[in-house]
C-alpha cells in the first residue's frame, strides 16, 4: 500500500514537472516574439483605458448625452485632445467610455458564442451518429451564409440595441466553435485515458467534461484570443449600419457611423475611434498569435 501511494505521489510529481516546463518554454517563445509582447502591451493598456475612463476623461456627462451646440466641431486642443462633434460632445471622452463598451461587448460574445458552440461540438463529437449528424448540419447551414450579413438580419429583425447586438453576433459565431470541438473531442474520445475512465464507470457526463475538455482547452483559447478582435470588429460594423448600438451609447462604431457625413473638412471625428478600433483589433490578432505559439502542442520543442 505505501509502495503504492509512493508511486502515484512519483508520478503526479512527473506530470506537474513536465506541465512546468512545457508552460516555461511556451513563455519563452512568446517573450522571443517582439510583435506579441506589442500586441499583449496594446491590449493590457486598452483594458486599463477602459476599467479607469470614467475616472479621468474631462467631460464624463457627454457619454451620457449631454449637449453643447457653441462647442461644436472644435478641433484637437488641450481642452478636448480629440476635438468635438456635431453636438459639441468630447470626443476623447466619447472614445474613453466606449472602450468599455465595445470590450464587454466583445467579452460577452465570446462567452456566449463559445459556450454555445463547445457543448454542441462536445456532444457531436463523443456521440457520433444521428447526433453528429444533426448537429453538424445545423452548424453547415450557419456557415453558408456569411456571418456578417447573418448578423445584420438577425439584429434588424431584433431591432437596434445593445443586447439584441450581442445575441445576434453570438448566434453567427457558435458553429466555428462547434467545428473545432467537434473534430478534437472525435480525435481524443479513442485515447487510452478515456478508455480507462469509462472501463472505470465513469459516466458520459464525467468523461466529457472532466477528462476530455480540460485537454482540448489550448485550440479553444488561442481561437477566443484571436476571434476577440473580430468580435469588436463586427460590433463596430453592426453599430455603423444602425443596427446596434443606439445613441446616445459611446460606441466606436456608432461614433464612426456619425463621422461619414463630416469628413473630410473634419478629419478627426472619424480618425480617433477608428484609430481606437484598429489599435484593439491590431492587438488582440498579435497577442492571439503568441498564445498560439504558447499553446499549440506542435510547436513544442
Amino acid at each position: 500500500m505505501t509502495m503504492s501511494v509512493s508511486g502515484r505521489l512519483a508520478r503526479w510529481r512527473e506530470r506537474n514537472e513536465s506541465r512546468i516546463e512545457n508552460w516555461r518554454r511556451g513563455f519563452y517563445r512568446f517573450r522571443q516574439s517582439k510583435l506579441s509582447l506589442v500586441g499583449l502591451a496594446i491590449i493590457l493598456f486598452i483594458f486599463l483605458v477602459a476599467l479607469t475612463g470614467p475616472l479621468f476623461v474631462p467631460y464624463p456627462q457627454d457619454a451620457e448625452g449631454a449637449v453643447r451646440l457653441k462647442e461644436r466641431f472644435q478641433g484637437p486642443s488641450a481642452a478636448h485632445l480629440f476635438g468635438t462633434d456635431e453636438l459639441g460632445r468630447d470626443l476623447f471622452t466619447l472614445v474613453v467610455i466606449g472602450s468599455r463598451v465595445s470590450l464587454s461587448v466583445g467579452v460577452m460574445v465570446l462567452l456566449s458564442a463559445a459556450t454555445i458552440g463547445i457543448l454542441l461540438g462536445a456532444l457531436a463529437g463523443y456521440f457520433g451518429g444521428l447526433v453528429n449528424e444533426v448537429i453538424m448540419r445545423i452548424t453547415d447551414v450557419f456557415l453558408t451564409v456569411p456571418s456578417l450579413i447573418l448578423a445584420i438580419a438577425i439584429a434588424a429583425a431584433l431591432g437596434p440595441s445593445i443586447q439584441n447586438m450581442m445575441l445576434a453576433i453570438s448566434l453567427v459565431w457558435w458553429p466555428g466553435y462547434c467545428r473545432l470541438v467537434q473534430a478534437e473531442v472525435s480525435s481524443r474520445k479513442h485515447d487510452l485515458y478515456v478508455q480507462a475512465a469509462r472501463a472505470a464507470g465513469a459516466s458520459n457526463r464525467r468523461i466529457i467534461f472532466t477528462h476530455i475538455l480540460p485537454n482540448i482547452t489550448s485550440p479553444i483559447i488561442v481561437k477566443m484570443s484571436l476571434d476577440m478582435g473580430f468580435a469588436i470588429l463586427t460590433a463596430a460594423a453592426l453599430g455603423f449600419v444602425g443596427v446596434g448600438a443606439r445613441p446616445p451609447t459611446p460606441e466606436w462604431g456608432t461614433i464612426f457611423s456619425a463621422a461619414r457625413s463630416y469628413v473630410p473638412q473634419y478629419w478627426w471625428y472619424p480618425i480617433f475611434p477608428g484609430t481606437a478600433l484598429f489599435l484593439t483589433v491590431f492587438g488582440f490578432n498579435l497577442l492571439g498569435d503568441g498564445l498560439r505559439d504558447v499553446l499549440d502542442p506542435r510547436a513544442k520543442r
